[in-house]
């Protein structure tokens, strides 16, 4: 495949390239918005690393390339820099969150039953601890699961929901809010009865992605090994992306993770009782995509002062 990066905003990006190389693609060029990075970033980061363009915007790298990754930060613009592609017809990568509100995973979700290769979310969903466990244990089934991680409630809770997906399988049907002190819990519910729980948000020294995994015959505690979570997801999704393999799951599950989230937040306003994945109350909660990818650009940058949120 021809691939283009759209938003260098994360390590994602610089972290992916030699994996992607190595899988036999093409990394051909980049387009980077400016929401974190100040300008000439993109130029200088495709000298670094070889990449023959900048692309001087979004349609004209749809015109060039076979399938895109969306790196940016600020999930609010989703839909913004994936229309272009998705109007060309072009396979999508997008980074997690999906999005941070129900009305742009529906909007992707439709890109999808169109016929658009979409993929992307959590590398926690396919690390090799998930892989592994289901390989040790091929005559069971996970009946609960305790996970958890540090960081940003959202942009990093979203691993601590998508590592419990990963564990109990899609069929997520609704979320509530249990409160908790230092960390939130959430438990979430799937359609056959079976429940999880996800405890996230910041610490004061940063937690491992962690998971206590209960079979109806044995109980199993994991650490995930964070070095090898790139090439597990890079794995599962290439060749679905490159029209070699079918989709590894569904969109519509692969998005489950975040509509838990969402759940989870209108529970949290609403008292902590049980919100489905498709009760309207998520069209009434969100998470501000735009506000948190201005404090990553901060904590980058600390001393760079910008008028406006993005350019």
């Amino acid at each position: 495949m021809r691939i283009g990066l759209v938003d260098l905003d994360t390590s994602h990006p610089e972290a992916f390239l030699p994996l992607i190389r190595a899988a036999g693609h093409e990394v051909v060029g980049v387009y980077d918005s400016g929401d974190v990075h100040p300008p000439g970033y993109a130029r200088a980061f495709a000298d670094r690393h070889g990449i023959a363009y900048v692309f001087p915007s979004l349609p004209r790298m749809a015109a060039e390339v076979d399938a895109a990754f969306l790196h940016g930060c600020d999930w609010d613009r989703r839909i913004e820099r994936a229309a272009p592609f998705a109007d060309a017809g072009i396979a999508m990568f997008v980074d997690k969150p999906f999005g941070g509100r129900a009305r742009d995973l529906r909007r992707m979700a439709a890109w999808a039953d169109a016929g658009v290769r979409i993929v992307g979310g959590s590398s926690l969903r396919w690390c090799a601890e998930v892989a592994a466990w289901h390989e040790r244990h091929p005559a069971e089934r996970a009946e609960f699961g305790l996970v958890g991680c540090s960081g940003d409630p959202f942009d990093y809770g979203v691993h601590a929901y998508s590592l419990l997906h990963g564990f109990l399988g899609p069929g997520v049907s609704a979320a509530r809010h249990l409160g908790g002190h230092g960390q939130h819990r959430v438990e979430l519910a799937w359609r056959d009865g079976r429940t999880g729980m996800v405890s996230l948000g910041p610490t004061s020294a940063r937690h491992p992605f962690h998971a206590t995994v209960l079979t109806d015959v044995d109980v199993e505690h994991l650490i995930c090994e964070p070095d090898r979570l790139y090439s597990s997801l890079l794995a599962a999704v290439l060749p679905f992306l490159a029209g070699q393999a079918p989709a590894p799951l569904p969109l519509t599950a692969l998005m489950e993770p975040e509509l838990a989230a969402l759940a989870a937040r209108a529970s949290q306003r609403e008292g902590g009782r049980w919100v489905a994945l498709d009760d309207p109350a998520l069209d009434d909660v969100s998470y501000n995509g735009a506000a948190f990818a201005a404090g990553y650009r901060d904590a980058r940058y600390p001393r760079v002062k910008r008028s406006g949120t993005a350019r």
